[in-house]
């Protein structure tokens, strides 16, 4: 079932060809990848590369990839532009980290989610961007740590599903349709995984909720 925000006539439009209907999709898509992109870029490239020239690039492969548009778009048309997206995170990870990412290809899982400890990362500094003011530097490195022992010590699903529904605020279905699980499993992984994760940042000073 394609997605239902979208309307069968520029669904038919971009399936004739039209590349302004295609804009009209991406550009309608645009908030919710530009988020992804923010949650997803490593923060060695953050204030280096512009999430804006991440998403430039995307639409760029999508325009290549119209014409499997029917194929890969049949389930949900965010989920195509956002595997896009991924991907395009994914060599631009690869390509201004250079040896330091030589496996960065691996960060993208066959679901197209990502791997552990690159979720990991994410949610790390998504995190650390909500803990109050600390008294020192040292102080905030010292809290920076215990939420990277709360990440590490979830199970790797549970933190993918929590970053896919909590922090790229995709829906049920799209998280299920992403890693191939059924929406009853991810929703139930999702309410245990964000239950935990507040218990255990309840118990770091300086840290507001997720």
């Amino acid at each position: 079932m394609l997605s239902s925000d979208i309307s069968p006539d520029l669904i038919n439009r971009i399936l004739a060809g039209d590349r302004e209907a295609l804009a009209e999709m991406f550009t309608h898509y645009r908030p919710r990848l530009l988020r992804l992109v923010e949650l997803r870029l490593h923060p060695k490239l953050r204030g280096r590369v512009d999430p804006e020239d991440v998403l430039q690039e995307a639409w760029l492969k999508a325009v290549d990839r119209m014409s499997y548009f029917l194929r890969d778009a049949s389930h949900s048309t965010f989920i195509w532009f956002r595997l896009i997206t991924t991907q395009t995170l994914i060599e631009m990870h690869r390509r201004h980290l250079g040896a330091e990412k030589r496996d960065a290809g691996r960060e993208l899982s066959i679901h197209g989610g990502w791997d552990a400890d690159s979720t990991a990362s994410s949610l790390s500094f998504s995190l650390q961007g909500r803990l109050t003011s600390p008294s020192s530097a040292v102080r905030k490195d010292e809290l920076a740590k215990q939420i990277e022992v709360v990440l590490q010590g979830m199970d790797e699903i549970d933190r993918e599903v929590l970053a896919l529904r909590h922090f790229e605020e995709l829906t049920n279905r799209e998280v299920a349709q992403v890693l191939s699980m059924s929406e009853q499993a991810t929703s139930a992984r999702y309410l245990r995984a964000l239950g935990r994760l507040k218990k255990l940042l309840q118990l770091i000073p300086d840290m507001q909720g997720p």
